[in-house]
């Protein structure tokens, strides 16, 4: 017999279920509805809560491997049955938007899910696949190209971190108007949840295996000596910033507590649910500073977009999205080579030439994203890039001016803290940007007109700048 009793993790809510000899129970539900995560909670293959017994014996008595053996999970096959994708939803023209998965997807490689996002793009653009003459993408291009049918006439392959995309989208939209192509494809995605197919040792520099050493700039300078992966690398200068600034924990805090006040109403979140400024400085500690609420979500994922010219995008089946303003740069690789721990260059020039291409002001813009894999991201950028002065950006978070109704919405999906954050975030905020304008977001905020959208890469490695905005600029 198989006893559940309240079993409970982000994403499910609590659950109890008796299963005796014999028995056999369907889940059913719409995708995104939790049935993956329970059955992996129940398997215990993700961190959860509650009580499960088998046989009168609580989990607790068995090692992972003797539970594992006893209560496994199988994971799910996607199958078609129709050659068009869109065929298998009764509303064709929403069908890309449907099929795109976030969270948790064990049964697909990076690969599958770069395929998937770009198939989406396409349709929901309505073009053929055979007009893409670009592709820009932190894979090997010529891999997805050949698995599309797509020869393209132009590639890139920056990789920078989680700002790449930004990147690709300028690098895109320059070789467009050069004339070395006209329609580019922009794809990402990531297993950092699942990791299937991940063969590595560590995503990071860690201290090295016996026999081996790391040449990296980290290996050599600074995991040595002990400050290795986000939490760390991030952490020396977010606790210089807040020594400098007079930052309090609480404003650091109110960063988690605003995006989920926009997370609340986005149904595709990880984490939907109200929290207060006490509910994230009573979460574990990460790394001091940071909180378990404050660092971002692990998760699977990918997205895609395509680039034009604007002459050819008004033929396309959605309204077209404008860039207006574009930036990139990049400072050093390892944190402690920064001019200032306590600000980011790289964001500063970026985002002054992202201003100077689109000829507006700060004052202009209805709506702001920024990367956002720890709380304190969005503070250093809401001063990088001038929206307030040194020091005022933990205050003006949290007297509500980035939250529902205040004067610059900030991360209105929820970022990487509540959204979905699968190791490379950007690609997710441009989507956000490009929803925000268009009046399709989930929890849109009225008369978007230009949005900045800003990427972090590594530990402020590099920068880029975006500005959309959904009128013409000829």
């Amino acid at each position: 017999m198989l006893s559940i009793q309240g079993l409970n993790q982000p994403g499910i809510q609590p659950f109890s279920l008796d299963l005796n000899v014999g028995e056999c129970i369907a889940l059913t539900g719409p995708s995104g509805s939790g049935k993956t995560l329970l059955l992996r909670a129940i398997s215990d293959l993700d961190p959860n809560q509650g009580s499960v017994f088998l046989n009168r014996l609580t989990r607790d008595n068995f090692t992972a491997t003797e539970w594992r053996r006893a209560v496994g999970y199988l994971a799910s096959e996607t199958g078609w049955w129709a050659d068009d994708v869109g065929a298998h939803f009764p509303n064709h023209e929403h069908a890309a938007a449907q099929l795109s998965e976030l969270g948790i997807i064990p049964d697909k490689t990076p690969f599958q899910l770069h395929v998937d996002a770009s198939v989406n793009a396409i349709k929901d653009c309505g073009i053929d696949k055979q007009e893409i003459d670009g592709i820009a993408t932190t894979m090997n291009p010529a891999s997805l190209a050949h698995y599309l049918g797509i020869t393209p006439k132009w590639i890139d392959n920056t990789q920078v971190g989680g700002t790449s995309f930004l990147i690709h989208v300028r690098h895109a939209a320059a070789a467009i108007a050069s004339g070395l192509c006209e329609t580019v494809l922009v794809s990402m995605a990531e297993s950092g949840r699942s990791r299937v197919g991940d063969n590595s040792l560590s995503t990071f520099s860690k201290p090295t295996l016996e026999g081996m050493k790391d040449s990296s700039f980290p290996g050599q300078f600074e995991s040595i000596y002990g400050v290795y992966g986000p939490t760390t690398q991030f952490g020396l200068g977010v606790l210089r910033y807040m020594k400098e600034t007079g930052t309090s924990h609480e404003q650091l805090a109110s960063v988690a507590v605003a995006q989920r006040k926009w997370s609340n109403k986005v149904p595709r979140a990880m984490y939907r649910d109200l929290i207060t400024v006490d509910d994230v400085l009573e979460s574990r500690i990460i790394c001091y500073p940071f909180h378990l609420l404050e660092c971002c979500l692990v998760t699977d994922g990918g997205g895609a977009l395509i680039i034009t010219k604007s002459d050819r995008a008004t033929n396309y089946a959605k309204n077209p999205v404008y860039i207006l303003g574009t930036g990139e740069s990049v400072e050093t690789p390892i944190v402690s080579q920064m001019y200032d721990m306590t600000s980011s260059t790289a964001f500063k020039i970026s985002s002054k030439k992202a201003f100077e291409e689109a000829d507006v002001s700060h004052s202009d813009i209805d709506h702001l994203m920024i990367y956002d894999a720890f709380a304190h991201l969005p503070i250093y950028g809401l001063e990088d890039l001038g929206f307030v002065s040194r020091g005022e950006a933990g205050a003006f978070i949290e007297q509500g001016n980035t939250s529902p109704g205040g004067d610059l919405p900030m991360n209105t999906n929820g970022g990487g803290l509540s959204y979905t954050h699968t190791g490379m975030y950007g690609m997710f905020a441009i989507q956000e940007s490009v929803r925000q304008v268009r009046g399709e977001a989930a929890h849109q905020v009225p008369d978007v007109k230009l949005s900045f959208c800003q990427g972090v890469g590594g530990m402020f490695m590099a920068a880029g700048s975006l500005i959309f905005t959904n009128s013409s600029p000829h």
